[in-house]
């Protein structure tokens, strides 16, 4: 079952083939309603958790990288956990940020999810700019004004290898803390500065905005964005280390 599964993965690689990325989420799909499940009776119709839980399942197929050595139903879980919970989290900030700002937010996660379903792949902000009639800023500033960071979102690196922060952080679910990765990730984590380790828990605990985070560390918005940059860098490289021993 791995086998196979880890050669449809190649060939999605490879090919970028939709129809073999939709063979792998019908696999797969259990797994979101399972999920999905879970946070019933939180004031969401499990339709529409179903749905965003389908949706990570879709974001975790493009991202995932058999050659890694991870069981895609492992990797796939925290995946799916997190982006449901920052769905709650988003739904109670938008009840705060100013209506016009609420209402963009909105329309860019409807029109992400429309181009993801049309094209397989996730939208850059000039798309969502184009498909909504809005500058790329203003596309830019509705997300972080709500401060939710995606842990889905790739970390942007100088070669073609993306990681996810699910790659680099630790996961908090016990179910995971068995993994060895974990204690990886922790020993990367002890490498950063004081700074550096204020931003992540800032940026990706307290999922706090970058100007949020750079207000409380008497910064510029401009330097948060480049160490965000430049700790993701060092964690992978830390990883990559690790895992060479």
């Amino acid at each position: 079952m791995e086998e196979e599964i880890n050669g449809l993965f190649r060939q999605y690689r490879e090919t970028g083939d939709v129809s073999i990325r939709n063979r792998i989420v019908e696999k797969y799909l259990y797994i979101a309603a399972v999920l999905a499940k879970k946070f019933v009776g939180r004031g969401v119709d499990y339709d529409d958790l179903y749905q965003v839980a389908s949706l990570a399942l879709i974001k975790g197929v493009d991202r995932f990288d058999e050659r890694k050595g991870l069981q895609f139903s492992t990797f796939i879980t925290p995946t799916i956990t997190g982006e449901i919970k920052n769905y709650f989290r988003d739904r109670s900030r938008l009840i705060h940020l100013p209506r016009r700002v609420a209402e963009l937010r909105v329309s860019v996660k409807k029109a992400a999810d429309e181009i993801l379903s049309e094209t397989g792949k996730k939208p850059t902000a000039k798309q969502l700019s184009e498909r909504l009639g809005v500058s790329e800023e203003e596309i830019v500033r509705a997300m972080e004004a709500g401060g939710v960071v995606s842990l889905d979102r790739p970390v942007e690196s100088d070669d073609d290898e993306g990681m996810s922060f699910y790659d680099v952080l630790p996961a908090s679910d016990d179910y995971f803390e068995a993994l060895e990765i974990n204690d990886t990730v922790r020993s990367a984590l002890r490498s950063l500065d004081e700074t550096e380790r204020k931003i992540v828990r800032y940026r990706f605990e307290e999922e706090l905005s970058q100007t949020e985070t750079a207000k409380k560390l008497n910064v510029s918005q401009m330097f948060v964005s480049r160490m965000e940059r430049k700790i993701l860098a060092k964690l992978k490289e830390e990883l990559k280390k690790s895992m060479a021993d």
